[in-house]
């Protein structure tokens, strides 16, 4: 029996004390446990709540990469188990407030280029539209890596963190960052420019 095999045996996971400190160590094995356990529950939950198959993964993904990286802070007193269900139920609802503020926000773009088109202010368009791309070359090279890979390819935040082998909060803060710097320099329609380009 190998080393890896005889840790696995003789650690009862199942105890939900021991779990927490074996995450709170950082052992892969309480992780691996924590995935094989309850991963494929957790994405029959997240779709009973969104109705979508693909959405449920994300988010179970999501949750369970916010849990590694925040595992140095679980308590003794946590239950793994509610304190999941109610991680991917906070996350759906935050996906929820995310999409019905774009659906907001997206009517509000079209609202606002529809008024431009009729003030006849293409050349101003134009003239952002350029602005905005000059910008994005010149964003920070890890900064516009990932604002490239998010924005232009259309890949999620998870499948960035995963395909750089780097953290999902790094994502966001990088895309965030991206944001902040493209936005001073073309000031209040950014986001009507981001919306012509990417969608």
């Amino acid at each position: 029996m190998t080393y890896k095999a005889f840790y696995r045996v003789s650690v009862d996971f199942k105890n939900n004390k021991i779990l927490v400190d074996q995450l709170r160590k950082g052992h892969e094995d309480a992780f691996g446990y924590l995935m094989d356990t309850y991963h494929k529950k957790l994405c029959v939950y997240a779709k009973s709540l969104c109705r979508d198959g693909y959405i449920a993964e994300d988010i179970v993904q999501i949750v369970f990469i916010n849990i590694w990286e925040i595992r140095q802070k679980l308590k003794d007193t946590y239950s793994i188990k509610s304190y999941l269900y109610k991680s991917v139920y906070n996350e759906f609802i935050n996906q929820y407030r995310k999409k019905t503020t774009l659906i907001t926000l997206e009517k509000e773009y079209i609202r606002t280029l529809d008024s431009i088109l009729e003030e006849k202010e293409t050349g101003e368009l134009t003239r952002l539209i350029a602005l905005v791309k000059q910008e994005i070359q010149e964003l920070p090279p890890k900064c516009k890596e990932i604002f490239i890979m998010g924005k232009q390819e259309g890949l999620t935040y998870i499948e960035i963190a995963e395909h750089l082998n780097i953290s999902f909060r790094t994502v966001e803060n990088q895309m965030s960052k991206a944001f902040v710097i493209i936005r001073e320099k073309v000031g209040a329609k950014t986001n009507i420019i981001f919306f012509l380009l990417f969608g």
